[in-house]
This record gives C-alpha cells, structure tokens and sequence, in this order.
C-alpha cells in the first residue's frame, strides 16, 4: 500500500523508515521540510494513496483531518491535543464517510501498558491502604504536559479505583486530598518518553512503568494503524487495534 506521512520531523522520518521496512510506498508531506516530497495535503500528494499518518500539532491537526476527509484518504491521527474536540471530530469522519485511527500513543509497549494499568487499578481497588500517584518524563522540546499519554493512563485509575475522583497535574503546594491522583511531569534532556504509575502502602510499594528506548516503537504501532485502517469506514480508537489482536472486539 502507499502510505502519506504527514508532518516530516524525528517522528515522520521515524515512520518513513518503518513504512519502507514493511515495503509500502511512502509519500511524506510537510510545509516546513524541504525535503519532504510535497508542501500540503492536496488531491495531488495524497494520488493513490491507501492511509495518512499525521503527526504535526495541535494548531493544525483538525484542519489536516478535514481535508483527508475531503479527499476520502483514511487518516491515523497520532498528533494530541484535540480530545476535547472529539465529539466534533469522529462526527465529521462519519458524515465523511472516511475512516480514522486515533491514540494519545501508538506505541505497542504503551498500549499493553494500559492494560496493565487497568486490570492492577482494579485489584488495588480494593485495598484502600495503596495510594495511588504516576509521573511521567520527556524530553526538552515536548511542547505539552502532562503528555496525552499520561492523561489516558491517569483516567484508566480513575475509571477503576473508586476512592479516586480527580486528576490533578500542577505542582502541589498543599497536602494533596484523599480523592485525587497528582501525576507529575519531568522534562529533562533527551528522554524519548516514559510512564510510570506507583502503587504506595504503609508498608509496600508496587510500579507499574513502561519507558521508550527510541520513537521506533511508536512509529511501528503507527504503521500497524495504518494497515488495520486503510479499508474501513468509521471513527476507531488504537484500544480497537489492541482488542483484535487480544480476541476482543470492541466498537465505540
């Protein structure tokens, strides 16, 4: 298949590779890379092409998935930052009659992560002497934080421990409250991105943590989206991806 990469930093490139790897095709398109094989996403750049992959910004990423609805070309969307548009979104690729893929991480290591993290909050649900915290560190250019990635995880406790309500990720001055989870951020040096949720008893502590060596794994989760979209309609989320792969198909 050939496949539209879309926003040509670290990441694209990332991708590029993984794309080629698995022998596709691969068209990348960019306004800020003179490298990149076409300036913006036209009927002409996305000619042939099966799936997109978008990693760009937040400013930009409706706009992007607006017109790969326009041209019918199914898109994974792995830019974050929009969720709360969300709603607006997967009522536009409906209307559309195009398909997208969305994940706040495509890495395959992280979504096995948050299954880990789910089914252990529904353990330490009931031993209330666990608190419950997480932190998460990234590199010096992350322009966001908390990362999506620590969003989504920081709802899964919440969705499971039922003596926790509230997500808090600023810096606490205070004593925190009984009901909250403070997920901290750290962004330091060239770290590509790990998570980790902590389990905290009088007497015991329990980690859950997941850590990238390099964006490969989260390109290769990117392809594997692309591949599993490319010949349906509807609005997925990666969790969907997952679910198949485990024997359990799930529709949002």
């Amino acid at each position: 298949m050939k496949i539209a990469i879309v926003g040509l930093g670290k990441m694209g490139l990332a991708i590029k590779n993984i794309v080629l790897d698995r022998g596709h095709e691969v068209v990348t398109i960019d306004p800020n890379n003179p490298n990149a094989d076409y300036k913006e996403i036209c009927e002409e750049s996305l000619n042939g092409v099966s799936a997109g992959i978008e990693f760009t910004a937040p400013s930009v990423v409706r706009e992007n998935i607006n017109l790969f609805n326009k041209y019918k070309v199914n898109l994974v969307v792995g830019t974050t930052g929009w969720y709360d548009d969300i709603n607006d979104v997967k009522q536009s690729v409906e209307q559309s009659d195009n398909g997208l893929i969305y994940a706040s991480n495509f890495s395959i290591g992280v979504n096995v992560f948050f299954k880990i993290v789910s089914e252990s909050a529904k353990i330490v649900n009931k031993f209330e002497d666990f608190d419950i915290s997480g932190i998460e560190v990234h590199h010096n250019k992350k322009v966001d934080s908390p990362s999506g990635t620590a969003i989504t995880t920081a709802n899964l406790l919440l969705d499971n421990i039922e003596r926790k309500t509230k997500a808090t990720y600023e810096m606490i001055d205070r004593q925190i409250k009984p009901n909250e989870v403070h997920f901290a951020s750290l962004r330091a040096g060239s770290v590509p991105g790990s998570h980790e949720v902590i389990y905290d008893s009088p007497a015991e502590s329990i980690s859950v943590k997941v850590a990238a060596r390099n964006r490969e794994g989260y390109a290769l989760g990117s392809v594997i989206a692309a591949e599993w979209i490319s010949n349906k309609k509807g609005f997925f989320s990666f969790e969907q991806v997952i679910d198949e792969i485990l024997g359990d198909k799930n529709e949002i």
